[in-house]
């Protein structure tokens, strides 16, 4: 779990974060949502420690990360697992030295072991004798896969995504989506995914924080989002005639 308590971050004048506090559960699929310019992208940012924020504490589990020094926040990145806008893919290695690059930099396998270990996280992502292709030579939902493939590779104990179905077409989109739902569940990770993917919250959403302008607007699970009063969520999710129409047939049910 991930425990976050009065959490601010400004630049300059403008005050970003103000006063965030909220919880990640472990084996959920947590989602931030909000529209651009919301403070989402930097939430996240705090949450890996690539931001400081001036007021807060962030814990996980037992550990204040805020209060860990830069060389013990860096080994503690170590049970961290991104995926990254885009895959991030590096173009000059193959697939299977991709997947492989994180347990080259922080785990003590040798190189049979970690070959293994990349073998067995392909085939959990549903790629198999991709490994010598180039990330050029795959689709955008292959590399998806591809990427967070190398994200739990380390067998981390916390997964952040940053927009994961950004440029992919809904089938595989949700193919994505269900992908990192049945990981968190199966490993148990604490998985927190940055998203403005409407069908991800409809779809995976167990844990939605709604940030508007800095602050929590709204929280709670994708089926309690159909029948919530609240405006702020309300106006965001169902802007669209396809999610009046989607809120419509559940109320009716």
């Amino acid at each position: 779990m991930i425990k976050v308590k009065n959490l601010h971050k400004s630049f300059g004048d403008h005050h970003v974060l103000k006063g965030i506090s909220a919880e990640f559960s472990k084996g959920k699929t947590n989602l931030i949502i909000g529209q651009s310019g919301s403070g989402k992208t930097v939430f996240l940012k705090c949450l890996l420690g690539l931001l400081k924020p001036e007021e807060g504490s962030i814990t996980y589990d037992k550990e204040d990360f805020l209060k860990m020094t830069e060389e013990e926040q860096q080994i503690f990145r170590q049970q961290l697992g991104m995926v990254f806008q885009g895959s991030a893919l590096f173009d000059t290695m193959n697939v299977g030295d991709n997947v492989m690059f994180p347990l080259r930099m922080f785990s003590s396998m040798n190189p049979e072991e970690r070959y293994d270990r990349m073998i067995e996280v392909l085939k959990r992502v549903g790629l198999e004798n991709v490994e010598d292709k180039a990330p050029s030579e795959l689709s955008g939902g292959m590399q998806k896969r591809v990427a967070i493939a190398r994200a739990i590779a380390n067998n981390p104990k916390y997964l952040f995504c940053d927009e994961p179905n950004s440029g992919l077409d809904p089938e595989t989109a949700t193919m994505i989506d269900n992908l990192i739902q049945e990981i968190t569940h199966e490993y148990d990770i604490t998985t927190v995914i940055n998203t403005h993917d409407m069908n991800s919250v409809l779809e995976i959403g167990e844990n939605i924080i709604f940030l508007k302008f800095g602050e929590i607007k709204w929280q709670g699970t994708n089926k309690e989002v159909f029948r919530t009063d609240n405006k702020a969520i309300s106006e965001y999710i169902y802007s669209s005639d396809l999610f009046k129409e989607v809120r419509k047939a559940h109320l009716n049910k």
